[in-house]
């Protein structure tokens, strides 16, 4: 295994730990990795009530790198921003409740349960 697909791998794992917890949080995922064109993509987009959920996922491995949390920066959540916008525009209209931007961190420690930390509002 190539070290990208160990972490298209790893990021695929993260992303099914941030949609369980956002099932468990009583969330409703719509979709996961929607792409629109060369724009980019929404890791998860999930309904939270009247609530349109875009949420960015990002995994790490413990003591690796920044922490996830600081994955968010102005950049990145202008363009999730954008994305929403598109991804209203091919889903037939904003719901009541607006959009709102949701990170969810996963960390893989060496040994035992990974950490899956979901922060509502980042942006």
């Amino acid at each position: 295994m190539n070290t990208h697909q160990a972490r298209s791998a790893l990021g695929k794992y993260g992303e099914t730990l941030a949609a369980r917890r956002l099932a468990e949080a009583g969330m409703t995922v719509l979709e996961r990795n929607w792409r629109c064109g060369r724009t980019g993509e929404i890791d998860i987009v999930a309904r939270d009530g009247d609530v349109l959920v875009v949420c960015e996922v990002k995994t790490r491995r413990a003591g690796l790198f920044e922490h996830p949390m600081a994955a968010v920066t102005p950049d990145k959540a202008e363009r999730l921003r954008g994305l929403a916008e598109r991804w209203i525009h091919a889903h037939g209209g904003a719901p009541p409740g607006g959009v709102r931007i949701d990170l969810v961190g996963v960390v893989l420690p060496s040994r035992g349960a990974p950490v899956v930390e979901h922060v509502r509002g980042v942006a």
